[in-house]
């Protein structure tokens, strides 16, 4: 008996295309504001002002720009995520003398670099292309973060995404994994009751 092809592929496929056209529209003045609006609502989260040790991105192709927060609060451990063969993420302090291009564009830690067991993360800072309002991510196909935040379920996740890339639904597969909390414009918006891990 034949099966079907899974479509989801496809579609996400599909919405990436429409996704990094939007987010190209909105030019570099528009997603600079955002981001600094974004950043605003960060900054006064309470999760963000409690945890020591946040896994952020460093941006690329448009995304949101976080690195205010890396300047105003050096007092926080930051660490970044670097892509191992066989779509792994190691986790290293960020040090901003220390980076190196990836061949996919964004920048990384040197690989000489500590590696930080993602168990001492006390949040983490999620990337997208978009999201949708339950939590699910649309990224770059790699599953990366995926895998990161089905082993580090305990910790609080924010999605950080543009409010106009933030879609009603998403498709989404068994291995996808959705955020806590996502953060936009127009602010941090919980997704589950309380967090308890």
């Amino acid at each position: 008996m034949r099966t079907m092809p899974d479509p989801i592929p496809e579609l996400k496929k599909q919405l990436r295309q429409v996704c990094l056209e939007t987010r190209s529209s909105m030019g570099q003045a528009d997603r600079l504001h955002a981001s600094q609006v974004i950043c605003g609502h960060i900054r006064t989260w309470s999760l963000f002002q409690k945890a020591a040790c946040i896994l952020t991105y460093l941006p690329m192709r448009g995304e949101v720009d976080l690195r205010p927060l890396l300047k105003e609060h050096s007092e926080k451990e930051w660490l970044l995520p670097r892509i191992l063969p066989g779509s792994e993420l190691v986790l290293h302090p960020y040090h901003p003398d220390r980076l190196i291009r990836h061949p996919y564009g964004m920048l990384e830690p040197d690989p000489s670099s500590p590696v930080i067991p993602a168990s001492q993360l006390d949040l983490i800072l999620t990337p997208g292309l978009a999201f949708d309002l339950h939590g699910w991510r649309l990224g770059y196909g790699g599953g990366f973060y995926d895998r990161l935040l089905n082993e580090q379920r305990h910790c609080p996740s924010l999605g950080v995404v543009y409010q106009r890339l933030l879609l009603l639904t998403l498709p989404h597969s068994d291995h996808d994994i959705p955020v806590h909390y996502l953060v936009t414009e127009d602010g941090v918006k919980s997704l589950i009751s309380d967090f308890s891990g």
